[in-house]
């Protein structure tokens, strides 16, 4: 099972999404997501977070907050992915030159426009619950088959 970290920043009704397009052989190539990456070995969810986030934007994020957790099964070489999701709205720095991909500052109304993965528009909807959650996104050849949601 791989363990990562997704981070929406948030700031003044927009949303900071990385569309994907620089690297080979990104699963993700094309899409747009929030920032985020791999836990390191000994690493906690928090501090992973604060790294990827540096690292593919320049920006130091203060107190993220974990919303809730994602199960991906098989998601990718038939390894099951297991997902922190943070939101944030203090950091501080200036953007940089994403070796990820394009950085942008989306208004939140038009996030849906966006060319996202099918479950990212399920989970986007319930980080505005005021509960934690718990998902399952189930996708076969990169489609959405399943899904369900706890939340506490």
């Amino acid at each position: 099972m791989k363990l990562a970290t997704l981070c929406y920043i948030k700031e003044n009704d927009k949303t900071l999404m990385l569309h994907r397009i620089k690297k080979k052989n990104d699963i993700h190539n094309g899409k747009w997501n929030g920032l985020g990456g791999k836990l390191n070995p000994g690493e906690t969810p928090e501090d992973c977070i604060i790294r990827e986030v540096y690292e593919e934007s320049g920006l130091t994020i203060k107190y993220p907050v974990l919303k809730g957790h994602l199960t991906f099964p098989k998601f990718s070489k038939n390894e099951d992915w297991y997902v922190f999701v943070f939101l944030a709205n203090q950091f501080s720095g200036k953007l940089i030159d994403s070796p990820e991909g394009h950085l942008q500052w989306v208004d939140d109304n038009n996030i849906s426009n966006l060319n996202l993965w099918e479950g990212d528009f399920l989970f986007l909807e319930w980080l505005k619950d005021h509960r934690f959650f718990s998902g399952k996104l189930v996708y076969k050849n990169g489609d959405l088959i399943d899904h369900h949601v706890n939340f506490y």
